[in-house]
């Protein structure tokens, strides 16, 4: 036990946890803490948002593995990090939010800047605590980063501004890592039986491979069943997509390399992946998951296993040490699917192939509403400029991607050999993710060219980020689909609303310009021939420092909607509503 401050020893407790980087906005709730970081080596890295900060402290979690941490003033400060607390729940990012509040002595009086703010989190963390007296600052907090990490997700450290004054003895608990075992040994003997008698195996490669450090094992595992491997849903970076068994993607704007290959599975080792239905759902006219097949579900999570589709064998186990417990298992086994190696490694390369054709000859949207606005349009089709993307993008390149049509559409297109290059907005689905999440990537990973790709509703939303890359020079490379609309809705509004845009199209001046007068550098691209060299350069520049805005100009062509499902034909009661009854 040593005698110190409680802001003292909340600072010893962020440097026990490794703790070097913390975003967030500057207030007099901490301020006392805040003090502190240079001398104890952290950084303080000043946001113009606190969504901003809670997103970078995500991104920097999952490109780092490591905790991210955000802080901010009480009350409003605090409340605006709720968006991004909830997209860290949904990614399963280790994020320490730390919630200064309202004094002990006031709470209740509904003073300045005042709220309960334990509820707001409730819902959308993992662990909460509530430092009830100064004295147990230290044990709160570690607590609080020790759950992060085992519970993987955020954990909130809710601490009354008047706790961190005064002197206590303290001790600073070292930081406990539970480690998790590969699961059951008869579930993953009943496992290995399936996988030695299946023909076709089809691995789904999910987050849990990343959380893990387990592609090389996933890779292992592949190679000795010969199984083309699909990634979860937007976990494009979850298996090397330079591999021959690497098929792409499932769920919303996937590969249907993916989705032919794995609807012939007759066993599906799902590693990894609650397989949400988001990332199941039909797509491209194609209803591929496999009715008849057997499914092994790894989670570490055992309230994942069944919750989402019916299996055959469950394991509560890490990702990583459950492939090496079959690939244990399997090593000296008949495996049958060694008899059908050669027909399906055939198979793999026809629909890898043909997949890649239609990509190359899918140059536009072709749904009347797209066909007819791109017709009268000077720009460029965002399939085009999405493959041009592609091929520019360098091979260590980290991406993120905001939610949005085209930003859906760029799922296609989207391939990593690296784990912890892509980064998403998950399941939360959330606008406004994707250039604060790569900023805190960069953090994390300054030698690595960081890229956002976003459209410009979204754009909007999160391009006063662009003062925090400038003050703080770290340089990013923002991807600005500029078509004028929200694409996504509006495509409810083609097809189910007889083209009665309602709050979807958008006026938008310059962003590049906008950039320009915000200190960073902004280019305008018109014509196809120019995307690829814009990237390469931006990306370039980043070596040099320098944040760049790349504003490419689209047509407002729209892909397939989120969900056919979701909505109805419209149907009105009342008279003077009568003529919106039907699409036009």
């Amino acid at each position: 036990m040593t005698r110190m401050t409680p802001s003292e020893a909340f600072v010893e407790t962020l440097v026990k946890n490794g703790v070097t980087e913390v975003f967030g906005i500057v207030g007099s709730a901490y301020m006392d803490a805040l003090d502190l970081f240079p001398d104890a080596g952290i950084r303080f890295i000043p946001t113009v948002h606190e969504q901003g900060a809670g997103h970078m402290a995500d991104g920097y979690s999952r490109a780092s593995g490591r905790h991210g941490v955000c802080i901010a003033q009480n009350g409003p400060g605090i409340t605006n990090f709720v968006t991004a607390v909830a997209a860290a729940y949904w990614a399963h990012s280790p994020v320490v939010v730390v919630t200064p509040e309202t004094g002990s002595m006031t709470q209740g009086l509904g003073g300045f800047q005042e709220a309960q703010q334990l509820p707001f989190f409730q819902e959308i963390t993992r662990y909460q605590g509530h430092v009830n007296n100064p004295a147990r600052l230290a044990e709160f907090t570690a607590r609080c980063f020790d759950m992060a990490m085992s519970e993987r997700g955020p954990a909130q450290l809710n601490i009354p501004r008047d706790y961190f004054y005064g002197e206590y003895d303290y001790d600073i608990a070292d930081p406990k890592r539970i480690l998790r075992g590969a699961g059951a040994d008869e579930s993953l003997d009943e496992a290995a039986a399936l996988l030695a008698e299946a023909r076709f195996p089809v691995i789904v490669s999910g987050g849990g491979v990343l959380f893990a450090g387990g592609v090389e094992a996933c890779v292992e595992l592949a190679e000795l069943l010969h199984a083309p491997v699909v990634n979860s849903y937007l976990h494009n970076d979850s298996f090397p997509a330079d591999h021959p068994l690497w098929a792409g993607p499932l769920g919303y704007q996937g590969s249907k390399a993916a989705m032919k290959l794995i609807a012939q599975a007759d066993v599906v080792l799902a590693l990894g992946t609650r397989l949400g239905p988001f990332g199941t759902l039909p797509q491209h006219g194609l209803d591929y998951w496999p009715k008849g097949a057997k499914i092994i579900q790894v989670d570490a999570d055992h309230r994942m296993l069944g919750l989402v589709k019916q299996i055959s064998v469950g394991i509560a186990g890490d990702a990583r040490r459950a492939a090496e417990a079959l690939l244990a298992r399997l090593a000296n086994r008949t495996l049958a699917a060694r008899e059908t190696r050669d027909a399906r490694a055939t198979t793999i390369a026809e629909e890898k192939a043909a997949w890649e054709a239609e990509l190359d000859a899918w140059t536009q949207e072709m749904d009347p509403w797209s066909v007819e606005v791109s017709d009268a349009s000077p720009h460029m089709h965002p399939r085009q400029m999405l493959r041009a993307l592609e091929g520019a993008l360098p091979a260590d390149a980290m991406v993120s991607t905001d939610i949005g049509n085209i930003c859906s559409v760029a799922n296609s297109y989207l391939r990593f050999t690296r784990p912890n290059s892509m980064f998403a907005a998950m399941s939360f689905g959330n606008c406004g993710y994707a250039f604060p999440a790569i900023v805190g990537a960069k953090v994390a990973s300054p030698d690595r060219p960081a890229v956002a790709y976003v459209g410009d509703g979204a754009w909007a939303m999160s391009f006063g980020e662009i003062l925090t890359c400038v003050r703080e020079e770290i340089p990013v490379t923002a991807v600005v689909f500029h078509n004028k609309q929200w694409g996504a809705e509006k495509k409810n509004q083609v097809d189910f609303y007889g083209r009665r845009f309602v709050g979807s199209n958008l006026d938008n001046p310059s962003f590049a310009e906008i950039a320009r007068a915000m200190g960073a550098h902004g280019v305008t691209v018109e014509r196809l021939e120019d995307v690829g060299a814009a990237l390469q350069t931006a990306c370039d520049a980043q070596k040099a420092g320098r944040t760049t805005v790349i504003e490419v100009m689209v047509t407002q062509e729209l892909g397939d909607p989120f969900r056919r499902d979701a909505l109805k034909l419209p149907k009105r009661s009342l008279e003077k509503y009568a003529h919106t009854n039907a699409p036009a």
